[in-house]
């Protein structure tokens, strides 16, 4: 079993470090130290069970600039097999439907053989969940998202997903290839081991747009139908510091009321 995972060397939620292109709009990654993405660790898990499971290959896939390197070298620590880092700039300024297109194409060239896409519910610099639907639409084959469980039955795939504000728990039946999303908390991430990360860079495979040959207008900022209008500073009303005292009870009751009247609850 090939399994694919899409995964993205973001950048840390640190006010020292989150810088905004202010001609574009988006999110400056050259020259930051960019880190695994914390929900794509659900992804790689549940990409590794099934590797486990029914023995096979796991791949982690990302575009980023060269700093995003030390994050596939992390996952690389977990147990993935071996790494692609899509690396060009003129992938710079992509939006979710830009670098979709991206990762499709390098899979269409570089894992043509593949049985499983597998991508994190989200991100923590930007929270879109766009990835895995979009990859899924360019590549032409089925998508599932929240999903905590899955397993092989020839080449279909069953899977459990969990919608946690319907609390609803499905099953799907697809059929391979597909991709998936995982249930963000879902998984327990098996720790990084030292000695597999120390030879990790010899497991990185970096690919520039020269090898993948697509269209400049297609990709990066000049292929990305998004765009942002403006942008504002974030505004918070002023703390209102209210105290509250007295026995444990009678405070959260209080604490109850005061959240009802601010329209809270």
């Amino acid at each position: 079993m090939k399994i694919v995972v899409l995964t993205k060397a973001a950048v840390p939620l640190s006010p020292s470090l989150v810088k905004i292109d202010p001609e574009t709009g988006t999110l400056v990654r050259e020259g930051v130290p960019l880190t695994s993405n914390v929900w794509d660790r659900d992804a790689v898990e549940l990409a590794l069970k099934l590797k486990d499971k029914y023995s096979g290959e796991v791949i982690a896939l990302s575009m980023a600039p060269p700093s995003g390197i030390p994050a596939l070298e992390s996952l690389i620590g977990m147990g993935v097999d071996r790494a692609i880092l899509v690396s060009d700039k003129a992938f710079a300024g992509a939006d979710t439907w830009a670098t979709a297109h991206v990762l499709a194409k390098t899979i269409e060239k570089y894992v043509p053989d593949y049985d499983l896409i597998v991508t994190g519910e989200e991100t923590i610099d930007s929270a879109t969940a766009h990835i895995g639907a979009q990859t899924a639409n360019w590549l032409g084959v089925p998508y599932v998202y929240y999903v905590y469980d899955a397993e092989v039955r020839n080449k279909t795939l069953i899977v459990r997903r969990f919608l946690e504000d319907e609390g609803i728990d499905e099953t799907y039946e697809v059929e391979m290839p597909a991709v998936i999303s995982v249930l963000k908390g879902s998984q327990v991430p098996r720790e990084v081991r030292l000695s597999r990360k120390l030879n990790a860079r010899e497991y990185i495979q970096v690919v520039s747009n020269k090898e993948l040959g697509l269209d400049p207008d297609c990709v990066g900022l000049r292929g990305s139908p998004t765009v942002v209008a403006g942008m504002a500073p974030a505004t918070y009303p002023p703390r209102k510091k209210i105290v509250l005292q007295g026995e444990p009870t009678e405070v959260v009751k209080k604490l109850i009321q005061i959240l009802r009247e601010e329209g809270i609850l």
